[in-house]
């Protein structure tokens, strides 16, 4: 699949990284099968409740019930030896207990996001289906909660669109995060229109959301990429209600958890986010906010290949007078600053060196080495009490000793990224994605973390095959979407 095209589907990727949000109620316990009883662990991504954290997959291109392109998404569970192949579970509309039938280009897996919706322990994973024809309205989209349990995944919601006719591709855009500080995870779903819909926790299983909220975003509606292209959540100002930023094809518009719901609160940013992400990288008690802006060259930004704004917290929220740049041309990240590098494209925050200060991971997918286009290439950042540095910066492709592969054209290294701690060794492991390889199979590496940050040591890669996703003559794309990323 030519290099333009393929970015069609790629504009609507939920790339920010969600809230953690897990309200898991003391001394909880889950009956399991042969009485045997344990309580989960109330990770927000934890699907089967072991005490590991996992990562969850989309492949958006994915044959489902004999459908091309109809979308599956896959979960590779966290365990005292990291993520496998093996150790996964296969999802798609043509699921037992899953709403809906698996469509021909649905895409099913487009969007993913997480959180304990229903409060049992369990993390729960949100699919975004925004190209899903609904009643008969082309594209009009449509959002499933997949429920975690003991088995991992198991049955779905349906989160209906409460303004079908008001604009299209609804669940475009995820983020968890308790928005009105009730102690509940809440989610919000963006689409093409102005208007972001706050569904409020807690869900059930069979009733879904306890209400919703409409907030009428400062965005532009209409024709696709507009509306909220990306969303993620992060509590800004350290009053333990998250806040929601909103990015659209103009600006990015953070708007501060109350109690009656999301208020705006300033623009951080302008121009079009290609991936928004949240962590406190300084470690003062209030979340920081990264904008990926990938396409700077097309935007007349200060890096030609791309750049990343870092926006910092504090007592009033986001302070857009308190912020740094981040690029291949900052001292100390490797590299060269070229037109189409697209650094920024992809981001996810996490601790991968066990200082407790976050790091960032910043794809380029479309990083150019030698003579192959698109090949793609991550960073890590470096947290510190100053916030990120470019000190000390580590770069992965695919040419990296250790890393499996071969640098190929139109890879994409680096489209989707993740940072967890799958193996309970307190260091942040790093996932990457490239849903262009093997001519848009897709495939997923796991980089673990260590004391000097990620290492290429032990490190693991599997294809869609290894999952239980054929090509077909299709383009599966198995990870061009990561929940948290």
């Amino acid at each position: 699949m030519s290099w333009p095209h393929r970015q069609h589907f790629r504009h609507s990727r939920v790339l920010g990284a969600t809230a953690v949000v897990a309200a898991l109620a003391g001394g909880l316990l889950i009956t399991l099968p042969g009485g045997a009883s344990a309580a989960p662990s109330g990770f927000a991504d934890d699907f089967n409740g072991d005490g590991y954290h996992d990562l969850a997959s989309g492949a958006p291109g994915a044959v489902a019930g004999g459908k091309a392109k109809a979308g599956a998404v896959v979960v590779n569970y966290g365990s005292s030896s990291g993520i496998s192949a093996a150790r996964h579970k296969t999802t798609s509309q043509s699921s037992s207990g899953v709403p809906g039938a698996s469509e021909t280009d649905d895409r099913f897996g487009t969007e993913l996001a997480h959180g304990d919706l229903n409060r049992d322990g369990y993390g729960d994973l949100v699919v975004g289906t925004p190209l899903e024809d609904v009643s008969g309205d082309a594209d009009g989209g449509s959002v499933t909660i997949l429920w975690g349990s003991s088995a991992g995944l198991s049955g779905g919601t349906t989160i209906s669109d409460p303004n079908p006719s008001g604009h299209d591709r609804f669940g475009q855009s995820l983020a968890v995060g308790d928005f009105t500080g009730d102690g509940k995870a809440d989610l919000a779903v963006g689409s093409t229109g102005k208007d972001v819909w706050i569904f409020k926790g807690g869900f059930t299983k069979s009733g879904g959301a306890a209400g919703k909220l409409r907030l009428d975003a400062q965005i532009e509606s209409g024709a696709y990429p507009r509306g909220a292209v990306q969303l993620t959540a992060g509590d800004f100002d350290g009053d333990r209600t998250d806040d929601l930023v909103v990015g659209s094809a103009t600006g990015n518009f953070v708007y501060r958890g109350t109690a009656a719901g999301p208020v705006f609160q300033t623009e951080a940013g302008a121009g079009y986010a290609r991936a928004l992400t949240t962590a406190d990288f300084d470690l003062d008690g209030h979340d920081d906010l990264a904008v990926g802006l990938g396409f700077a060259d097309l935007l007349d930004g200060p890096a030609k290949g791309g750049y990343v704004a870092v926006f910092y917290g504090g007592a009033t929220g986001v302070d857009t007078k308190r912020s740094a740049v981040f690029s291949q041309a900052t001292p100390g990240v490797p590299g060269t600053d070229e037109s189409n590098d697209w650094f920024g494209d992809t981001l996810a925050a996490g601790d991968v060196n066990g200082d407790d200060y976050p790091d960032l991971a910043v794809g380029a997918s479309g990083e150019t080495i030698g003579s192959a286009a698109g090949t793609g290439s991550v960073w890590v950042l470096r947290g510190s009490s100053a916030g990120l540095t470019g000190t000390g910066a580590q770069s992965f492709s695919q040419g990296t000793p250790g890393v499996p592969g071969t640098n190929e054209s139109d890879d994409l290294f680096g489209d989707a990224l993740h940072i967890a701690d799958h193996n309970k060794d307190d260091r942040a492991d790093l996932s990457v994605a490239a849903g262009g390889e093997n001519s848009d199979d897709g495939a997923v590496w796991v980089l673990r973390g260590s004391t000097k940050g990620v290492t290429t040591t032990g490190a693991v890669s599997f294809g869609a095959s290894s999952v239980g996703i054929g090509k077909s003559g299709d383009d599966p794309m198995f990870g061009d979407s990561m929940s948290g990323s």
